[in-house]
């Protein structure tokens, strides 16, 4: 078998093990999760990052976490997110989500677009990382509102479904857009492109909610939730798949709770 799946599991596989390889050096004893299930004994040493960034050591560590041991944090990593619109060409759409949790609670996040700016021609800096800690705040974007008044919900462009449907046409919204990828969807929230992140279906893991969550929160952002209203945990123990959708915003997350219909609920088993 060849072709993009080929490609995908490839640029997953190396993304994953630079990444999980590098953590896992600098901090043996924190637990990590990726999407790919990798032996970390064949890393190359050129996959390894041991670098750091001065700017996020500037920034003081909040005192509800300068307690916290090593062994207590779990990392959820999804080293391509929006795998589908990748192997399309649909650079934009792709993020590398790396989350924190600590005691079962998303409390920092990791979002870097690869290609972002990768139309703007050959002078535009290509690529951002969007990064947040709770009690710090989140960086590398400009916080946005959706247009007040206005009810836009993104929601995704591969895995469409009857059920997603019907979800979206009971919240009445004004427009809708159709993208890949959790990190790209949270990033319409922040940057005021979408007022609301709806999936009513299971099929998003919890490396695929760690990193937005944080960074969401990071911002004051009301909720991130499945679509029963339930808060995502992030202890190792749990499993990996969000079974019962997710349903995200910045602000009026009620509005949208509340207009979820009965009969998606019902579809939907936590």
């Amino acid at each position: 078998q060849t072709g993009a799946n080929d490609l995908q599991t490839k640029a997953d596989r190396l993304v994953q093990m630079s990444i999980c390889a590098s953590l896992a050096r600098k901090f043996p004893k924190v637990t990590i999760i990726g999407e790919e299930e990798l032996a970390t004994d064949e890393v190359t040493e050129e996959l390894i990052e041991d670098g750091h960034c001065e700017e996020i050591l500037k920034k003081t560590c909040p005192a509800q976490y300068t307690g916290i041991k090593e062994e207590e944090l779990v990392i959820w990593v999804d080293p391509l997110d929006g795998t589908k619109e990748y192997t399309e060409g649909l650079l934009d759409h792709v993020t590398v989500l790396i989350g924190i949790a600590y005691g079962g609670k998303a409390i920092a996040g990791v979002i870097n677009q690869p290609y972002y700016n990768y139309e703007a021609g050959a002078d535009a800096v290509l690529g951002r990382t969007i990064w947040g800690v709770l009690g710090i705040g989140a960086f590398g974007f400009q916080l946005t509102e959706a247009p007040a008044g206005k009810h836009i919900v993104v929601t995704t462009r591969s895995h469409s479904s009857t059920l997603v449907n019907d979800c979206i046409s009971a919240l009445n919204p004004d427009s809708v857009i159709r993208v890949g990828g959790a990190g790209n969807k949270i990033i319409q929230l922040i940057e005021g492109k979408a007022s609301a992140y709806v999936f009513a279906s299971p099929g998003c893991k919890k490396w695929d909610t760690c990193a937005p969550e944080a960074i969401l929160h990071a911002v004051g952002g009301k909720l991130i939730t499945d679509i029963h209203g339930n808060s995502f945990q992030y202890n190792k123990e749990v499993k990996h798949m969000n079974s019962a959708g997710v349903l995200a915003t910045l602000r009026n997350y009620d509005y949208y709770a509340s207009r979820i219909p009965n009969s998606v609920k019902q579809s939907l088993v936590p």
